[in-house]
């Protein structure tokens, strides 16, 4: 999750919420992709949790990598939540269970992208490895109960923490027990932030199915291959899923904007300390509904940003879109999926042969595929055509993207080679899910154990 601001530009009109939106707009030569990646951490000598605080920590963790990165600590009161790069480029965070998170720099390639998330990975595995921890990367946490999984200090999260189970029946399983690579793309105008956003938000499934890679729960088969994906239908439907109007032809900023002021708040921040806004919506909050209950009441920038990284619909919009469907995944997952999501989007070409392809996917149809996914993954089926079939076609079109694109490493490559990994899921007609349930039911003889060894990073 994003570090709060505290932007304290003050907001008179709904207008300045679109205006913040659209300001996000750039020159396609401009544009850049930013890389997030989730992971669980864990003791290799047990496979138990990995606390807040302590000598090997997550604390521990971070401190080690401030001072090997000598990037600037983000402070919840006297606890380290994250770290943030000296250019305000890229960031290190917690999420609520102690997964530990990168937020990458916004980059020119999918090359630059992975090898960015590679140098984290050394680092941290060295600051990490005389702790005696390690990391695993999979959409789901495979082994610990909610009780058993640790809790970080962040205000926000103890926030939500008292807020999901009001809303919905697996809100505390999204923030404490999952794990996801997501990545963050640009728009030209709003024409083309509104193309790039009904276009992915129909694919978003299908992302959900390829990366899959989350069917184990409490050490068991939890009958589906996503159950990432399967919680996100019930964490809290206010602020999360598909959005029916960004299906509009006149879909635009105003759109977005309309929705996220019905929208309930979390928190807005004052002086450092989070007070709880649950019971009012960002639409209430301008016509002064905190007045009163807070000395500073009147809304600023910083809350409507704020705001905006609390709504989680598959995709999310700010000043650029996130790719928000895709399971957590092994180190070779974290240059996929956004490589996956560039060729599709980045390429004029590629765009337009992606929407033509799912030109007459209705909100119906890609909400029924969406409550299928987490079950059934590439065996689904969309406008009555097969998944995998729908995934070779549209995975052919973010290659021809990416070709296009013509970014080159220094072997010559272009950035086509970060979708091999999805090439084998296709060859192979299974997710990664399916490959972790026959090692179940095969040589792991039933426990999910070796899953830490096998899929560490």
């Amino acid at each position: 999750m994003a570090r709060d601001t505290t932007d304290q530009t003050p907001l008179n009109s709904v207008s300045e919420l679109s205006a913040y939106l659209a300001s996000g707009a750039r020159p396609a030569e401009q544009f850049r992709l930013g890389t997030e990646h989730e992971k669980f951490a864990f003791f290799a000598a047990d496979h138990s949790p990995v606390p807040y605080a302590g000598e090997a920590s997550i604390s521990a963790l971070l401190n080690g990598m401030q001072a090997r990165l000598d990037w600037d600590p983000i402070m919840d009161g006297d606890n380290i939540i994250g770290l943030a790069e000296r250019s305000g480029m890229g960031a290190i965070s917690i999420e609520p269970g102690g997964q530990f998170e990168l937020s990458g720099a916004p980059l020119e390639t999918i090359h630059e992208t992975c090898q960015e998330s590679n140098r984290h990975l050394d680092v941290l595995r060295e600051v990490a490895e005389p702790m005696g921890i390690r990391f695993l990367g999979i959409g789901g946490s495979p082994k610990w109960s909610l009780a058993e999984t640790p809790r970080m200090p962040k205000s926000r999260y103890e926030i939500m923490t008292r807020y999901m189970p009001k809303v919905g029946k697996q809100g505390l399983d999204m923030m404490y027990r999952t794990c996801t690579i997501q990545v963050n793309l640009d728009f030209s105008s709003e024409k083309d932030m509104a193309r790039k956003m009904r276009l992915s938000m129909k694919l978003q499934p299908l992302a959900t199915a390829l990366f899959a890679s989350s069917p184990f729960t409490e050490g068991k088969p939890n009958g589906l291959l996503s159950w990432r994906g399967d919680i996100w239908r019930d964490t809290d439907n206010q602020r999360a899923g598909l959005l029916p109007f960004a299906f509009n032809a006149d879909f635009g900023f105003d759109d977005y904007v309309e929705w996220a002021l019905d929208v309930p708040m979390y928190f807005v921040v004052r002086d450092g300390r989070y007070h709880d806004c649950t019971h009012v919506t960002f639409r209430q909050f301008m016509d002064g509904a905190l007045k009163g209950e807070i000395a500073e009441w009147e809304p600023t920038l910083g809350d409507w940003t704020n705001h905006l990284s609390t709504l989680f619909p598959d995709v999310r919009l700010k000043r650029f879109l996130e790719m928000r469907g895709a399971d957590g995944g092994p180190w070779r997952r974290i240059c996929a999926l956004p490589a996956f999501w560039v060729g599709l989007l980045y390429d004029e070409a590629a765009l337009a042969a992606a929407e033509e392809a799912t030109a007459a996917w209705s909100y119906d149809d890609v909400l029924q595929l969406r409550d299928t996914v987490p079950a059934k993954g590439l065996k689904a089926e969309v406008g009555g055509r097969p998944l995998l079939e729908i995934a070779r076609e549209i995975v052919g079109i973010s290659r021809s993207g990416l070709a296009a694109r013509k970014r080159l490493n220094d072997e010559g490559q272009d950035e086509t080679v970060f979708l091999n990994t999805l090439d084998e899921v296709l060859a192979k007609k299974a997710t990664l899910a399916d490959d972790l349930l026959m090692l179940y039911h095969g040589r792991w003889a039933q426990s999910v154990e070796p899953v830490f060894d096998e899929y560490k990073y």
